[in-house]
C-alpha cells in the first residue's frame, strides 16, 4: 500500500518527464490558450462532475443541459438554423465515426436495407479517423488523390468518384471534406462539392475538427464551408482544440433530425434497464463536458475572437520567418492555424532544409514539431515529406523565439540529407523504443509499403504498454 502523498509523488514524477503543454513549445496535440484562469476553471468544473454518469441525462439532468448549450452554441457558431441538431463526444474519432455511422444506416434504409455495402468518398488528405469508421462500419472506401502541389481536392474529381460509384450500383453514403486538412492546413472546395453532391443525392460531411473554432473567427475572406452552404449535411469540430477545453470534447452537428437520430443506438431486447445511446460510450464522464461547457460560457464569440485574433497573428509572423529562410518553404495556401514546411526544391541541394533533419534539430533547441511522410498516391503523385506545426494563441507570446529557433534549426539542418532508409530500425525500435534522433526512423516509414506500417506501428504501441516488454 501506498500513502495518498507518495502516489501524487509518483504521478508528478511521471509527468514531469512528458513534453511541457503550456508555453507554445509543443506544436502538436495539445492546445494552449495561455490563459492560467481557464485551467483553474477547468479544473473546478471537472472536479464538480467527477461522480456524474453521463449514461443517461433523464437521471442527471444536469447533463442535458450542459450538451445542449454546447450544441446551441456550436450551430450558431457554424451558421446552422433550427434544424440543426447533434451530439457532444468524446473526441474527433468519435464524431467522425457518429457522422459516418449515421449516414450508412440512413443509405441502407433507402438501397436495399443492411446486407448492402455502402461507400465513403473523401480526398486522400482526409483524416484516418473515416478511414477507421470505414474499417469499423465495414463501408468501401474510395480515396481520391489531392493536388500534389496545393494538398487541395479537385471538386470535379471528387464529384466523378461519386459518379464512378453511382454507375456501379446505389450511389455513396457519404462524401467527406476538410476545413481544413490537418496534413497541410489547406480548406477543401466545400461549397463546389457540396453542390455538386446535393445535385446528385449525396449527403456531405465536413470535418473541422480541427478548424471549427477557428474559420469563424479568421481574418480575411474564407470560402465558404459550414452550414451557410445548403448542400453540407453534418460537421463535426471539437471543442478541445482550438475551443480550448480539455480532452475529450467534440461536437457532431447534423442538418436534419433524422440523420442525429440515425447515430444513436437503442435496444430493450434485455432483461435489464432500456437502454440508448447517442454515442459510442454506453458510461462515459461528464468532467470533460462539464469544462468544455465553462470554457465557452467564459470565452463566449468575443473570446474566441480575441484567440484566434492572436493565433491568426502569430501564424502569419511563423509564416514570414519561413519564408525568409533559405532552403525552406511553406506548403500550399494554409487556411488557418495549421502549417505544413517543405524543402523548397527551387534551390540547390546543398542549400535545401530537409523537414525531418529540421524536426530533429528543432527538438534539440526544445520545440517540438511533427514530421509527416511523404505520400505517393494512387494516380501516381507524391505529397510531399513536411515539418508540421499546430499554432495556437500562446504561440503569440514566444512567436519571436519560435522563430529565432526555426532559423537556428534550419541553419543546422541545411544541406544535410535525411539518414537512409534502414530496415534494421524497425527491430531496435521495437525492443529500444524511439531513438532521440527520429529522422532516420521517418525516412524508413517513409520507403516502406504503405500496407506494412499499420502492423509495425501496432506493434510498436503495443510494446510500449505490454508489462512484460516495457
Amino acid at each position: 500500500m501506498r500513502t495518498p502523498d507518495d502516489v501524487l509523488a509518483v504521478l508528478r514524477s511521471l509527468r514531469a518527464a512528458d513534453p511541457p503543454t503550456h508555453g507554445g513549445r509543443v506544436l502538436s496535440y495539445v492546445y494552449d490558450h495561455g490563459r492560467p484562469e481557464l485551467d483553474e476553471l477547468v479544473r473546478e468544473a471537472a472536479i464538480a462532475f467527477l461522480p456524474v454518469n453521463g449514461l443517461d441525462p433523464t437521471t442527471f439532468t444536469s447533463v442535458a443541459i450542459l450538451e445542449r448549450d454546447l450544441v446551441a452554441f456550436s450551430r450558431e457558431v457554424l451558421r446552422g438554423g433550427s434544424d440543426v441538431v447533434g451530439s457532444v463526444t468524446s473526441g474527433g474519432t468519435e464524431s467522425c465515426l457518429l457522422a459516418v455511422k449515421s449516414a450508412r444506416d440512413i443509405w441502407r434504409g433507402g438501397h436495399g436495407g443492411a446486407g448492402r455495402r455502402a461507400t465513403l468518398v473523401m480526398p486522400t488528405t482526409a483524416h484516418p479517423a473515416f478511414r477507421k469508421a470505414a474499417h469499423y462500419l465495414d463501408l468501401t472506401l474510395v480515396e481520391v488523390p489531392v493536388e500534389a502541389g496545393t494538398g487541395v481536392v479537385d471538386a470535379e474529381r471528387l464529384l466523378r468518384a461519386v459518379d464512378d460509384v453511382t454507375t456501379g450500383g446505389a450511389p455513396p453514403a457519404l462524401v467527406v471534406v476538410s476545413a481544413p486538412s490537418y496534413p497541410f492546413g489547406v480548406l477543401d472546395p466545400v461549397a463546389e462539392v457540396a453542390a455538386g453532391a446535393a445535385s446528385r443525392g449525396v449527403p456531405v460531411h465536413v470535418d473541422a475538427c480541427i478548424g471549427g473554432w477557428l474559420l469563424p473567427w479568421w481574418p480575411g475572406e474564407t470560402p465558404a464551408w459550414d452550414f451557410a452552404v445548403s448542400g453540407v449535411t453534418s460537421i463535426s469540430t471539437d471543442l478541445h482544440k482550438y475551443g480550448y477545453a480539455p480532452k475529450g470534447a467534440s461536437v457532431v452537428l447534423y442538418r436534419g433530425r433524422e440523420r442525429h437520430r440515425a447515430q444513436y443506438f437503442a435496444t430493450a431486447d434485455w432483461p435489464g434497464y432500456p437502454v440508448v445511446n447517442p454515442t459510442v460510450l454506453g458510461s462515459r464522464s461528464a468532467t470533460a463536458l462539464a469544462a468544455a461547457w465553462a470554457v465557452v460560457q467564459v470565452l463566449g464569440p468575443s473570446g474566441y475572437a480575441e484567440l484566434v485574433e492572436r493565433t491568426a497573428s502569430a501564424t502569419q509572423r511563423v509564416r514570414e520567418v519561413v519564408g525568409e529562410i533559405r532552403g525552406l518553404c511553406v506548403f500550399g495556401h494554409p487556411a488557418a492555424g495549421l502549417l505544413a514546411v517543405v524543402a523548397d526544391h527551387g534551390v540547390a541541394p546543398q542549400d535545401r532544409v530537409d523537414p525531418f533533419v529540421l524536426v530533429d534539430r528543432a527538438r534539440e533547441l526544445g520545440w517540438l514539431l511533427q514530421g509527416q511522410p511523404a505520400l505517393t498516391q494512387s494516380d501516381g503523385t507524391v505529397l510531399p515529406r513536411t515539418a508540421h506545426l499546430t499554432l495556437t494563441a500562446v504561440t503569440a507570446d514566444v512567436v519571436e523565439e519560435l522563430g529565432a529557433a526555426l532559423v537556428a534549426a534550419a541553419d543546422a539542418a541545411r544541406g544535410l540529407p535525411a539518414p537512409a532508409p534502414d530496415r534494421s530500425l524497425i527491430a531496435s525500435v521495437a525492443e529500444h523504443g524511439l531513438p532521440t534522433e527520429l529522422a532516420g526512423v521517418m525516412s524508413t516509414l517513409e520507403a516502406l509499403d504503405t500496407r506494412l506500417v499499420p502492423d509495425l506501428l501496432i506493434q510498436l504501441l503495443a510494446a510500449v504498454i505490454d508489462p512484460d516488454v516495457a
